[in-house]
C-alpha cells in the first residue's frame, strides 16, 4: 500500500529531515534522544530510518551499545512515522504500549534502524479517526551495523486515539 503525502505531512518531514531543526526538536522533546546523539537520516510515508553510534554516552561496562540506547533509536524510527501520519489530520495521541527486543550481535560502531512500516501506521490513526476508538499497531525496526548484519530487532506495539 503506498500512503500519500499530505502538505502538512510533508512540511513535518521537511522539519525533521533538516539536521539543525531535528537536533532543536529533540534538546526541547527528547533530550535523551538527542544527548544519545540518534539521527533521523531517512523518513518517507512508508518507512524512516534512525541511526545511533556507539560512544561514551551510549556505551555499558561490554563495550558496545546499551540496550535502551538501541531500544530509543528503534522506537524514533517507528515514532517519526507515527508523528509525521498524525499531521494530516485532527490530533491524535500515541503511546508505546509494548516493546519486545532480540539481540543478534553486539552493536558497536555505527547501528541503522529502519522501520517500514508507514502504511500500517497510517492505516490506524485513519481508522482511529473514522471510528473515534483507539487502533494498535506492531511495528517492527530492524538495526544493522556498518557491515550490514542485523545486530536487533525491536517490536513496538503503538497505540492511537483520536481526540475529541
Amino acid at each position: 500500500m503506498t500512503v500519500t503525502d499530505s502538505p502538512q505531512a510533508a512540511a513535518f518531514r521537511r522539519q525533521v529531515l533538516n539536521p539543525m531543526k531535528l537536533r532543536l526538536f529533540m534538546l526541547q522533546k527528547l533530550p535523551m534522544a538527542w544527548l544519545a546523539g540518534l539521527r533521523l537520516t531517512q523518513l518517507t510515508s512508508e518507512q524512516a530510518t534512525v541511526t545511533i553510534r556507539f560512544k561514551y554516552l551510549t556505551q555499558n561496562p561490554f563495550r558496545s551499545i546499551y540496550f535502551a540506547c538501541l531500544a530509543m533509536a528503534a522506537e524514533l524510527a517507528s515514532g517519526m512515522q507515527a508523528m509525521m501520519h498524525v499531521q494530516a489530520g485532527g490530533p491524535v495521541s500515541m503511546l508505546v504500549v509494548k516493546l519486545e527486543g532480540d539481540f543478534t550481535k553486539k552493536a558497536v560502531g555505527l547501528i541503522s534502524f529502519t522501520c517500514p512500516d508507514g502504511p500500517r501506521i497510517a492505516q490506524a490513526i485513519a481508522e482511529s479517526r473514522t471510528t473515534g476508538e483507539g487502533r494498535t499497531v506492531e511495528c517492527t525496526s530492524t538495526g544493522v551495523d556498518e557491515a550490514g548484519d542485523v545486530v536487533a530487532t525491536f517490536r513496538l506495539t503503538w497505540s492511537f486515539r483520536a481526540k475529541r
